[in-house]
């Protein structure tokens, strides 16, 4: 069994220290939703703006592609392993941009998934393109696929009507970027915004549920799982990372910052002002056996 690297004092935010396509093999537990945010394979020495800088977009060796074979058996594997650890209703959302999106698409086929949408992420504050000579890269995608073809999975329509003033919700989200105070523990270059996720995780799954992050990065997946009342297992291999995030999970421990956090996601706003109660859950339904 492997050793946490930290655990949450309410025990519903854990992390793993290391390798997720190592890591998965040494445990047996099935969750109820995956988020993933694998290497987008972005790091090649372009550039872009940042806070009206120009700054490098590498990211580190981790987000270095490799062969287009590489990034496929790369995928495939982690992809497997994932598959192992949801529950037979379970559902997986894997973001990417088109450097990596179509080989986790065809993946996700491949090993038996259903694709059920691909959510764009339509970015309402993105970076200028300094080249000039392209289209301001302004999306993400979010590929959303449910374990088995045949087994009916969670999805929590009438939830997502109401957060769409009572209308369908498509599959374009206009979303902002990583705001400042989202920052306070530290950066991570590739964080996620946490109305993404919080908007993600209310529309997959029920008060309760256990939800994995295989690249865990910052833990944004496991933060807004902890305002939401989900509980978290993430996996990470990078030493500043794992410090960041338990730094942001501790920062949410006391009830005043758990608040403001809160009521700067518009979609918990929203249900708060309807008088829908975000409440904490006495015990855990299981736990994890480690």
């Amino acid at each position: 069994m492997p050793t946490p690297y930290y655990r949450s004092p309410a025990r519903d935010f854990t992390l793993l220290a290391g390798d997720c396509t190592q890591l998965l093999q040494e445990f047996t537990f099935h969750f109820d939703m995956i988020f993933a945010d694998p290497p987008y394979f972005l790091s090649n020495g372009g550039i872009s703006v940042q806070s009206g800088k120009v700054v490098c977009v590498d990211k580190g060796e981790w987000d270095k592609a490799g062969s287009l074979e590489e990034v496929d058996a790369f995928n495939k594997k982690w992809l497997m392993l994932c598959r192992e650890k949801l529950k037979e209703n379970g559902t997986i959302w894997i973001s990417g941009t088109y450097h990596n999106i179509f080989s986790v698409a065809h993946t996700l086929t491949e090993l038996g998934f259903k694709i059920l949408n691909v959510i764009t992420w339509a970015k309402t504050n993105p970076p200028p393109n300094i080249s000039c000579r392209y289209f301001t890269y302004s999306t993400e995608f979010v590929v959303w696929a449910r374990k088995s073809p045949k087994v009916p999975h969670y999805y929590n329509y009438e939830l997502m009507k109401r957060l769409n003033d009572n209308k369908q919700m498509t599959d374009v989200w206009r979303l902002p970027a990583i705001a400042r105070w989202e920052k306070a523990c530290g950066k991570h270059p590739t964080q996620k915004p946490l109305a993404l996720l919080v908007r993600l995780i209310l529309a997959s799954t029920q008060e309760g549920a256990w939800i994995l992050d295989p690249f865990a990065g910052s833990s944004t997946t496991g933060i807004a799982a902890n305002l939401l009342n989900r509980r978290f297992l993430g996996i990470e291999q990078e030493p500043d990372f794992l410090m960041l995030s338990k730094s942001r999970r501790e920062e949410i421990e006391t009830w005043q910052t758990k608040a403001y956090y809160q009521s700067k996601i518009a979609d918990i706003a929203h249900l708060k002002q309807q008088g829908m109660h975000v409440c904490e859950l006495e015990e855990p339904p299981y736990n994890l056996p480690f």
